[in-house]
């Protein structure tokens, strides 16, 4: 690990985080779960928050995709959007749905995640609901030109994670 300059699981726990959380609103998919926290790892996101019928860890189907980043990332269940939402806002983090809509931002005019940011993932089919899009303080929309306009839900956190770390790396 060492000469890949990787974290033991132990450093990775004592290294100052990103003020990043994801939401993660009623996701279906173990694998689509395991394959957030294994990019959460890779970005040092501070945690996740599951809510909702979203798995939660220990699960073999989580492990096989988050290759043991679910003992390296903080995560923690709500067991509603709006309790999750609310403990966020306790940390003074702003939250932002991860949603196409009418008033979403382009990604790239992201607010800047080092005051603290919660990010909302909704579920895969349903996108975030339109009760979870009024408690947050906007939305923010990758952009896209092909025909679906619709990303799998981990590919898009690792989209979103990647623009606030290059964002971070430009400052």
């Amino acid at each position: 690990m060492q000469e890949l300059n990787r974290l033991s699981p132990e450093d990775f726990r004592e290294a100052a985080k990103n003020p990043v959380i994801l939401i993660l609103d009623h996701i279906r998919s173990m694998h689509n779960v395991g394959s957030v926290f294994r990019t959460a790892d890779a970005f040092l996101v501070e945690a996740i928050f599951l809510c909702g019928y979203t798995p939660q860890p220990p699960h073999r189907d989580i492990h096989k995709t988050a290759l043991g980043a679910t003992e390296t990332v903080a995560w923690q269940y709500f067991a509603t959007t709006e309790a999750a939402v609310a403990a966020a806002r306790n940390r003074n983090y702003s939250v932002w749905a991860v949603e196409q809509t009418n008033a979403s931002i382009p990604l790239q005019q992201m607010p800047d995640a080092e005051q603290g940011l919660a990010l909302i993932f909704g579920n895969e089919v349903e996108g975030v609901k339109d009760a979870t899009l009024l408690l947050c303080d906007g939305s923010i929309e990758i952009p896209q030109w092909g025909m679906k306009h619709s990303l799998n839900v981990s590919i898009a956190a690792g989209i979103v994670l990647w623009e606030i770390t290059r964002n971070q790396l430009s400052l």
